[in-house]
């Protein structure tokens, strides 16, 4: 049994971009589980977007970090002492108690995954939150019917990167991305099922969109916003849908950012856009956990990682996330013992 553990806290709320100094790690005691819990030792968690957010004193759909206090997160990994006889020691397990080495947890919190058909960490990904965010945001927010062409924005992130496997899957014609560099954008065509790839960082977003589909789009799957937004509404059919799921470009903005000066075009055009939190559509993740098993097993489900190791490096493996420093899903690998 382990008697001490590491974990990350926030020690004062970030103005614009975080730095280490709003941060701080600390040694603590690891209680043993009570009645119902289960000791975990965390082999991976992961650091997502939509914790800046948390970490702002306002109002959300999810809660604030508090200061002063172990973060949280998606996390996966092993029992090594239980008192709950369901989930008996040497289970590997998802839970929401990531950015610490080890986690106390009531036994209804931990949901075993299945390492036979792939590895831990997929269930922080591809065939996680992460991938079902993909989904759902294709088939009930932004549906994508038959012949349509698709674009994605942060088509090299986490979500971005399971996107075109699920747009394909749906009928759609060619599906483009974004992202930030010509290596990303190579990925994103040679790798990740892209029929396109946009190149932002080359300064001809808006351009280069309507060159890759150059008879407009019929879906837009937003995880940047900003910029990226005007350009997609620019190019979007009439009819057309947007599924609102991030806003990344502006999460450190210390003003009000402004909206794109086009939003006219969403009355002519009859555009719908939607935005969605993942949580609300719980009832897609068995048909989408099926679907993603599947395609893992034979090869055609991108699960990209940029895996950071250890618990130190937390921190700046998430302020590089928020500038792009991934491809695929950023994840923080843990020493076992």
């Amino acid at each position: 049994m382990p008697t001490q553990g590491r974990e990350v806290r926030l020690v004062q709320r970030p103005v614009g971009e975080p730095t280490p100094a709003d941060f701080s790690l600390v040694e603590t005691e690891v209680p043993d589980p009570g009645p119902g819990q289960v000791l975990v030792r965390n082999d991976w968690f992961s650091v997502d977007p939509y914790m800046r957010g948390r970490m702002n004193d306002v109002k959300s759909y999810v809660p604030p970090f508090a200061l002063d206090a172990p973060m949280d997160g998606a996390a996966v990994g092993t029992v090594v002492a239980s008192n709950a006889p369901e989930v008996p020691e040497g289970t590997v397990v998802r839970h929401g108690l990531g950015w610490r080495e080890y986690a106390v947890l009531d036994a209804s919190g931990a949901d075993a995954v299945d390492t036979s058909i792939a590895p831990a960490q997929a269930y922080l990904g591809a065939l996680g939150m992460t991938g079902l965010t993909a989904y759902a945001g294709l088939t009930e927010v932004a549906p994508v019917r038959e012949g349509d062409v698709v674009f994605v924005s942060g088509a090299a992130g986490a979500v971005g990167s399971v996107a075109a496997r699920i747009a394909k899957h749906h009928g759609a014609s060619r599906v483009i991305g974004s992202a930030g560099g010509p290596e990303k954008a190579r990925r994103l065509t040679e790798e990740f099922g892209y029929d396109a790839a946009v190149d932002y960082k080359a300064g001809r977003l808006e351009e280069d969109l309507k060159e890759a589909a150059p008879k407009g789009i019929d879906v837009y799957f937003d995880n940047v916003g900003g910029d990226h937004l005007r350009a997609a509404l620019a190019q979007m059919r009439v009819g057309g849908r947007v599924a609102m799921c991030g806003a990344i470009s502006q999460y450190n903005a210390t003003e009000p950012v402004p909206g794109p000066d086009n939003l006219v075009l969403v009355i002519g055009k009859r555009l719908n856009l939607r935005g969605f939190i993942v949580t609300d559509h719980m009832n897609l993740g068995r048909e989408y956990a099926g679907l993603a098993a599947r395609w893992l097993s034979e090869g055609t489900l991108p699960h990209e990682e940029t895996v950071v190791e250890g618990i130190d490096n937390a921190v700046d493996a998430f302020i590089g996330m928020l500038k792009g420093a991934n491809t695929g899903k950023m994840l923080i690998r843990l020493a076992s013992d």
